[in-house]
């Protein structure tokens, strides 16, 4: 299985299941762009592919500004050819009360797990369907299949961007060009990272406490790894996937179906 030659661009690329995901598919013999809005991380991620002997660029973007993802895709044809893998990573969660949620938080969280979706979407899907190749993997999360306490603006958003692969895919199925989206548990990552530190100020918990009421919610009692995640994806981009199209690949040790 391979996707040897293939562009990639990896939003949200410079840490985490991004940063991971790109090392997958430049392994596999993917040239990638790592986007996201973090020049540092983005150029540490691709300094260190092609230290590993790869082929990749860093580009700013912030997927919330149509004028952003637009220089994006320019920049990365530039150095691409053409673009047939996108990943859509990035992403952002805050919890708190519905009650207590502001319209701000609420409509930031949607501008970047749903529309920043939407609008690389629409960008890069009609050159895909032009060459009658392409791969696009939207990183949703098990929020999107199910609600949990306080984070509903994180689930709703999560849900829509399911929603949205699913037609998307619909729409593209004739035409050599798959749309599918992964949905993770918790993983080990900044942003779990974040949602302990959050939980600590919230309920008076100790890190490990906090940790632990995470862990119990899989079955298996541990985090999932960025890589595993990250292996799934690359495994979407192949020809060998070409079959599995308007998908959710849950990833969770087993949370959904033992619950």
């Amino acid at each position: 299985m391979t996707v040897q030659g293939r562009g990639a661009v990896v939003t949200g690329g410079g840490r985490g299941i991004g940063a991971a995901t790109a090392e997958a598919l430049s392994n596999q013999g993917t040239r990638v762009v790592v986007a996201a809005r973090t020049s540092a991380e983005i150029d540490s991620v691709a300094e260190a592919l092609r230290g590993n002997g790869g082929e990749a660029w860093a580009i700013c973007c912030d997927v919330t500004d149509p004028e952003s993802i637009e220089s994006l895709i320019n920049q990365s044809i530039e150095r691409l050819g053409r673009i047939d893998i996108l990943v859509n990573n990035a992403g952002i969660a805050t919890a708190a009360p519905l009650v207590k949620m502001s319209l701000s938080t609420w409509t930031q969280m949607w501008a970047v797990n749903t529309t920043g979706s939407f609008l690389c979407m629409r960008a890069t899907l009609p050159q895909m369907v032009e060459h009658g190749w392409g791969r696009v993997v939207n990183v949703a999360s098990i929020a999107g299949l199910r609600g949990a306490a306080y984070i509903s603006g994180y689930a709703a958003s999560k849900h829509a961007q399911i929603g949205l692969t699913r037609s998307a895919a619909a729409e593209v199925a004739s035409a050599g060009v798959t749309v599918n989206a992964v949905c993770p548990g918790y993983v080990d990552t900044p942003m779990t990272d974040a949602t302990i530190a959050n939980i600590t100020d919230k309920t008076g918990m100790n890190e490990e406490e906090a940790l632990n009421a995470i862990l119990a919610t899989s079955p298996q009692h541990r985090l999932i790894t960025s890589e595993e995640v990250a292996a799934s994806i690359a495994f979407l981009c192949t020809d060998e996937a070409r079959s599995i199209n308007g998908q959710t690949i849950v990833l969770d040790g087993g949370a959904i179906s033992t619950h």
